[in-house]
C-alpha cells in the first residue's frame, strides 16, 4: 500500500465500530463435536434466527441457530449444495434464494422457513445455447423481483430469471469490460440510489459494482485477500475473505476493520484446518459472513469441520 493510502487507512481505522470475539458462543447440534463440513453460506432472517448450509456430516443442510448460538434444528427441504443463497423478505415473510451447486437439475431452490419449496428453477430453463455445464454458486433478488443467479466456478456469468423462474437473459463473465475470475458471491447493494452489484470477484482481489442492467461501474475496493461475499449494515459492508479475515469498508470502500486476520499461509486458503489448530478470534478462510440487526459479524468458514466465529460490537471507541 502506498504510504498515502496507509495513512488514509489509519487514519479511518481510528474511527471504526470496536468488536469483541464472542468465545465459545456456537453450540453444536445434540451429539455432534462439530457442525459439519462448511462450505456454504450464513445468513439471518428478521427474527434474527442464523441459517447455516452444511456440505456434509449428520445434519447437512441448511442448520438453524438461535441468536444465542443454540442449535434449533435443519430446514426441511433444503440440500447440501447451497453454496450461496440469500434470505429476503417478501410480503412480511422471510424467504431463502438458494443457488445449487453442481446439482444434476436444479439451479435454484426458493424456500420458505418452514421449508416449503416456494419455486424451483431447473438447469433445463437456461437455453442450451448458452451452456449445458454450470457451477453455480450464489443467488439473490433483485429490488425488481427478478433472480439474480451467478456462475461463480465456471464462467463468471449471471443468469437472470423474472419472479416466475422463466430466463430473460445473462450478464458479465470473463470478457471486458468485467473481467471476473472467479466472481463468488454478490449482492444488490441499496446504499446507492439507483441500487448497485456488488460483486466479489475473488481470484483478482476485488469488489465490483454492476448497474442493475449488469453494466461495469468500477471497482469498489481492491487489494481484498480473496473476497468471498458481502452483506450490509447501514452503510458498511463486511466482507469474508478465504485469505483470512472479515473486512468492513464504508460507503467509499475506505477500509473501517478487520477482525480476526490471520498471520500464518498455511491455516487459511484451506479446508484443512482441524480443531485442535483453531486459535480464538483467529479465521482461517471465511467463507461467509453477515451482519445481524445490531451490527454484529458472524462468519462461517470453509473447513471440513465447520466453524462459525462471531464478533459483537461494544460501546468502545
Amino acid at each position: 500500500m502506498k504510504p498515502l493510502l496507509l495513512l488514509a487507512a489509519f487514519a479511518t481505522l481510528a474511527t471504526a465500530h470496536e468488536y469483541h470475539h464472542q468465545k465459545d458462543w456456537l453450540n453444536t447440534p445434540e451429539g455432534l463435536e462439530n457442525i459439519g463440513d462448511s462450505h456454504g453460506e450464513i445468513d439471518v432472517d428478521s427474527e434474527g434466527l442464523f441459517y447455516v448450509s452444511i456440505v456434509g456430516g449428520e445434519k447437512n443442510g441448511i442448520q438453524i441457530y438461535s441468536a444465542e448460538g443454540e442449535y434449533l434444528r435443519n430446514l426441511p427441504n433444503a440440500r447440501n449444495n447451497h453454496h450461496g443463497f440469500t434470505m429476503v423478505q417478501e410480503d412480511g415473510k422471510d424467504v431463502i434464494y438458494a443457488a445449487c451447486l453442481k446439482d444434476p437439475e436444479t439451479a435454484l431452490l426458493k424456500l420458505g422457513i418452514d421449508g416449503e419449496v416456494l419455486l424451483e428453477i431447473p438447469l433445463s430453463a437456461i437455453p442450451e445455447e448458452v451452456g449445458t455445464k454450470f457451477a453455480l454458486t450464489h443467488a439473490d433478488r433483485a429490488p425488481n423481483g427478478d433472480i439474480w443467479i451467478i456462475d461463480g466456478y465456471g464462467s463468471d456469468r449471471v443468469f437472470i430469471f423474472d419472479k416466475e423462474g422463466k430466463y430473460k437473459g445473462v450478464v458479465a463473465g470473463k470478457n471486458e469490460p468485467w473481467k471476473f475470475s472467479t466472481a463468488h458471491k454478490f449482492a444488490f447493494d441499496t446504499r446507492y440510489e439507483p441500487a448497485r452489484v456488488l460483486v466479489c470477484d475473488r481470484s483478482n482481489n476485488r469488489l465490483v459494482h454492476l448497474d442493475l442492467e449488469g453494466n461495469f461501474i468500477g471497482e469498489f475496493a481492491t487489494d481484498v485477500a480473496r473476497p468471498c461475499n458481502v452483506d450490509f449494515h447501514g452503510d458498511m459492508v463486511c466482507v469474508a475473505q478465504l485469505a483470512s479475515g472479515i473486512s468492513i469498508f464504508d460507503k467509499e470502500g475506505k477500509l473501517l476493520k478487520r477482525l480476526g486476520p490471520n498471520d500464518n499461509p498455511k491455516e487459511f486458503n484451506t479446508n484443512n484446518v482441524a480443531p485442535e489448530n483453531w486459535r480464538e478470534g483467529v479465521t482461517t478462510s471465511p467463507h461467509g459472513a453477515t451482519f445481524d440487526k445490531d451490527g454484529n459479524v458472524v462468519t462461517t468458514e470453509w473447513n471440513k469441520w465447520g466453524r462459525i466465529l462471531r464478533w459483537d460490537v461494544t460501546t468502545e471507541k
